[in-house]
């Protein structure tokens, strides 16, 4: 399947309060943010025109630059603003949203106190990040070889771009492998996550997740405790240690782009995707595009 380089697409993108065009829309080669990654993102869906919750995405964007020493020159309420702008202008309804922001090229050196941050939103369309019949089969993961590092020695609660580094890495060895992704440990040795999602385990009808203690306490992981509670399912956030994955009888990711997928094997466990997977799977899709009320 062939695939547009996402530098050489028609459209346009948010940059510094103005739109520019999309092929336009340039850094320079020594800008800090790609030699020394400080930047920050999010990734946001927009389902039916509406993006699915846009301020907490563009709060946790501040509280990630912030965490890396550095201030976004806009508003929480103006960055929503120009999220909702870049959609519109965009022609889609159901779309990919992309903010990011970035120390830029003034000074180059590990101190840049005085560079200037830049902030940008992008979007494009985005199919189902993995296919559907796999999804309900549910996809295999491997072992990552990296792990998450301590909170002592990276800034972990930051969305940033350097801490995705090892994510590429693992996500690329399993791929090779034939595997969907890999799931990473944390510097314990306890179930972290997934690269680019948060996990949980199911036991007796009883819902798992690791406790989000040296990780991104993701926005859909949030969404998904809160919906699977509504349905009245008991959720313990807690350190889950790798032997314990024998005992566990469903397993799923949730992220931005995941959204909530079933998964059939983590290394050498294997895990049926069941009625709680399964339903917590078709009521999220429902709720984000609003066919779903809750409380």
């Amino acid at each position: 399947m062939s695939i547009l380089p996402f530098d050489d697409r028609d459209g346009w993108i948010w940059l510094d309060g103005q739109f520019v065009p999309w092929r336009e829309a340039k850094v320079h080669v020594l800008t800090h943010g790609l030699h020394y990654a400080s930047a920050v993102f999010e990734g946001e869906r927009m389902y039916g025109g509406e993006i699915f919750e846009l301020t907490a995405h563009t709060e946790r964007l501040f509280k990630s630059a912030e965490i890396l020493d550095f201030q976004i020159p806009f508003s929480v309420a103006e960055i929503d603003q120009a999220c909702k702008d870049t959609c519109a202008k965009s022609g889609l309804a159901d779309a990919y949203v992309r903010p990011i922001a970035w120390r830029g090229s003034e000074m180059i050196g590990v101190a840049a106190q005085n560079t200037k941050i830049h902030v940008a939103i992008a979007v494009w369309d985005w199919p189902s990040y993995f296919k559907p019949e796999e999804k309900a089969k549910g996809i295999r993961l491997t072992w990552a070889k990296y792990k998450r590092p301590s909170p002592e020695t990276e800034p972990v609660h930051a969305k940033a771009t350097g801490l995705y580094m090892i994510c590429t890495l693992s996500k690329h060895a399993a791929e090779r492998e034939g595997f969907a992704d890999a799931m990473m440990l944390d510097w314990r040795g306890y179930i972290a996550e997934a690269t680019g999602a948060n996990v949980f385990f199911v036991r007796d009808g009883v819902i798992h997740t690791p406790l989000a203690d040296c990780f991104l306490d993701g926005i859909t992981r949030q969404s998904v405790i809160k919906l699977a509670r509504q349905k009245g399912f008991e959720v313990f956030e807690r350190h889950i240690e790798p032997q314990e994955l024998a005992g566990f009888s469903e397993c799923f990711i949730t992220g931005t782009a995941a959204e909530v997928t079933p998964v059939s094997e983590v290394g050498e466990h294997r895990f049926r995707p069941g009625n709680i997977s399964l339903s917590l799977m078709d009521d999220y899709a429902k709720m984000v595009r609003r066919e779903l009320v809750t409380a």
